[in-house]
């Protein structure tokens, strides 16, 4: 047993030490999720409604002009103040650029019976029409608390939002999740469907065969290095996404790590398989796509599964990603222990045991 464990421990340092000398899998394994952690942390920044809109005021009355300065500082309202006439709004509606253009006619903010009165006009093109109304509904809001605060009448009904999350997590909290199952997708499959079949081209894992090492021993060396590697890439994520998300992770971080490490133990098991039995890289990227492709776009990678149908939600619960996203979800941003998530854990190991299995028969040393 001794003798296995250094073995073991061998093959591991080398192959740490030879993923620091690839400038390839470097960049692959920590630069390429790091564009992604910022393309989709500057997507999840932009929180709630926002509407892009022309803003026309064709009033002199200041309380147009107070109003006008309100929509502005607004964060619902994206007034581009290029346009200046309704002929230009309409170009830049029929090009997309804009959802609808508000405009303010010459008797807008007059005074009747020593109150301001208008109406605003909101024009759109039918194929944004949607746009349109929702954004009308959010302008009627507005010109009712400006009517509340006029007429000083109390109103009969209100509504009274409370925050249930005590967290209170931001939407970043939750896309951060698939990001780091994104980096464990890679790591775990691409890397070694492409070293395995270029250390079969050179001859390197015939040498490797024929010393005493046997594949478990040699499985075990590779899936240590891997974790280690996975950790390091995953840590520096976490570093970014703090300090520049202000990304605050609410679970135990030991049980996090043990999670992220039983993850990479089962995804990395489909590089083993793929790129074990592969003879080239000809036979590997196909197979690796066609296996990587669907779990990267419906375990919830890059897009919430809730948003899928029922009967799409159901069929991806079971894709060997799904329970590592949902598990490192529920830890890191619900502060669930490890004992909460036995359905996700149990996934993860019964995937892990075929995934082995299959990797054990189809590994091929040359």
């Amino acid at each position: 047993m001794a003798k296995s464990l250094f073995t073991i421990r061998t093959f591991a340092k080398i192959s740490v030490k030879r993923y620091f000398r690839d400038k390839t899998a470097l960049f692959f394994t920590i630069a390429f999720p790091l564009i992604f952690l910022f393309i989709f942390g500057g997507l999840s920044r932009s929180n709630g409604v926002s509407f892009h809109v022309a803003l026309i005021n064709q009033s002199n009355e200041p309380f147009a002009g107070d109003f006008v300065k309100q929509l502005e500082g607004s964060k619902t309202f994206n007034v581009n103040k290029t346009i200046t006439n309704l002929d230009e709004a309409k170009k830049r509606m029929s090009r997309s650029e804009i959802d609808a253009a508000i405009v303010l006619p010459p008797d807008f903010g007059q005074p009747k019976n020593g109150l301001p009165t208008g109406s605003a006009l909101v024009y759109y093109n039918q194929n944004s029409a949607s746009a349109a109304q929702a954004l009308s509904s959010v302008l009627q809001g507005t010109f009712e608390g400006i009517n509340t605060q006029l007429l000083k009448l109390p109103p009969p009904f209100t509504v009274a939002p409370k925050a249930i999350n005590e967290h209170s997590l931001s939407r970043f909290d939750y896309t951060f999740s698939g990001l780091l199952g994104f980096a464990i997708l890679g790591l775990g499959i691409f890397g070694p469907v492409n070293y395995f079949p270029q250390m079969k081209k050179q001859g390197i894992l015939r040498r490797i065969h024929i010393t005493p090492i046997r594949v478990w021993e040699y499985f075990t060396s590779n899936v240590i290095s891997t974790a280690v590697i996975g950790l390091f890439s995953i840590a520096i994520m976490f570093a970014v996404a703090a300090t520049v998300f202000h990304f605050r992770p609410v679970g135990n971080f030991l049980e996090l790590a043990g999670l992220i490490v039983l993850g990479i133990f089962c995804i990395f098991g489909i590089g083993l398989a793929v790129g074990g039995w592969a003879k080239n890289e000809n036979q590997a990227a196909p197979l690796a796509n066609i296996i990587t492709f669907p779990m990267m776009f419906l375990s919830g990678t890059f897009f919430p599964r809730f948003q899928m149908p029922d009967w799409l939600q159901h069929i991806t619960t079971y894709l060997p990603l799904t329970p590592v996203i949902d598990g490192i979800r529920m830890v890191a941003t619900e502060g669930k222990h490890l004992t909460q998530i036995g359905p996700q854990i149990g996934l993860i190991v019964v995937w892990t045991v075929i995934i082995y299995l299959i990797a054990f028969r189809t590994f091929r040393w040359e």
